[in-house]
């Protein structure tokens, strides 16, 4: 029987998961693959809808019950974390140059969090870890309204002035500045300065009682490793989901995204993970989750 798989449309996720998708990943089962954005599949896997998931990680205390979270396929690392943008003259002031060239972000002169009091900012969804991060950061002093808005929609509002701020996420690092807005923040800048840790984006899931974790997680490997291997097969596959995007931006985003922690989230990565969500939990924001159980769990999956 095929296995139901759903990831987002964007490079990082179809460049890693083309060469299991196409039949190329040796022992795995066929593929049937549903292209969603991850606010998306965080709720279909809230209905236990995919046998392997992507979603956020934020999502995670909803879904371990049903999904076991694997070690591999995902999105987590350093430098890629979501931004705050805003067009307001009191945010290029404060922000200096910060808008200067591509991928630019807030600096030392990034203004006081306490500047979004009062308020409306656009997010891409209410359960994703960049929404998370947000919480967190501006947890003293948090906006007025959120509305969640879909990903690609956030930065042509923003710039239109229907929304005071938006926080955006994957390619939007590097094309911001093309709308005239200006990085208030990057969450990602703030969460490794404070925990020194890399920063949790997406995860993979494999639905209990549908899939062995361990051989999905070694499909994945497989599947990440022929896509490090030879790029150039799944350039195609890659820039066909990604239409809206120019062949450069696409390398970036793939430089970014796919890392070590794709093919392996080792001892830092769930680290990371776990801080992440024990803070949040702590403040209120999320259920409490339960970790890795041991050691050797990590090798694997965690379990709820």
């Amino acid at each position: 029987m095929a296995l139901s798989l759903a990831i987002s449309p964007c490079p990082n996720d179809t460049f890693v998961f083309h060469a299991l998708v196409h039949g190329r990943v040796p022992g795995a089962p066929p593929v049937e693959v549903t292209y969603a954005d991850v606010d998306v599949t965080n709720t279909a896997a809230e209905r236990g809808a995919f046998d392997l998931v992507k979603v956020s990680y934020a999502a995670l205390p909803w879904l371990l019950d049903d999904y076991h979270l694997l070690p591999c396929g995902g999105a987590l690392g350093r430098g890629c974390g979501p931004l705050v943008l805003t067009r307001s003259a009191a945010g290029d002031r404060a922000a200096g140059d910060s808008a200067a060239g591509d991928g630019a972000t807030a600096g030392a002169g990034r203004p006081d969090r306490a500047d979004l009091s009062g308020a409306t900012v656009a997010v891409p969804g209410d359960r994703t870890t960049a929404y998370l991060l947000f919480r967190l950061w501006s947890a003293e002093r948090p906006p007025a309204r959120i509305e969640v808005v879909p990903f690609h929609e956030i930065m042509p509002a923003v710039a239109a002035g229907k929304y005071d701020a938006g926080l955006v996420i994957h390619e939007a690092r590097f094309t911001y500045h093309r709308h005239g807005l200006t990085a208030l923040v990057d969450l990602g800048e703030w969460w490794e300065g404070d925990t020194g840790l890399p920063i949790p984006l997406g995860a993979i899931l494999a639905r209990k009682g549908a899939v062995d974790p361990v051989a999905a997680a070694g499909w994945i490997r497989e599947s990440v490793r022929q896509a490090w291997a030879d790029p150039a097969a799944s350039r195609d596959y890659v820039l066909s989901h990604a239409q809206e995007m120019e062949p450069d931006v696409v390398d970036r985003h793939i430089g970014l995204y796919v890392n070590e922690f794709t093919a392996d989230l080792g001892d830092a990565g769930f680290a990371a993970v776990e801080a992440l969500l024990g803070r949040a939990a702590d403040a209120g924001l999320i259920p409490p989750t339960s970790g890795p159980q041991t050691s050797s769990s990590r090798a694997t999956a965690w379990t709820s």
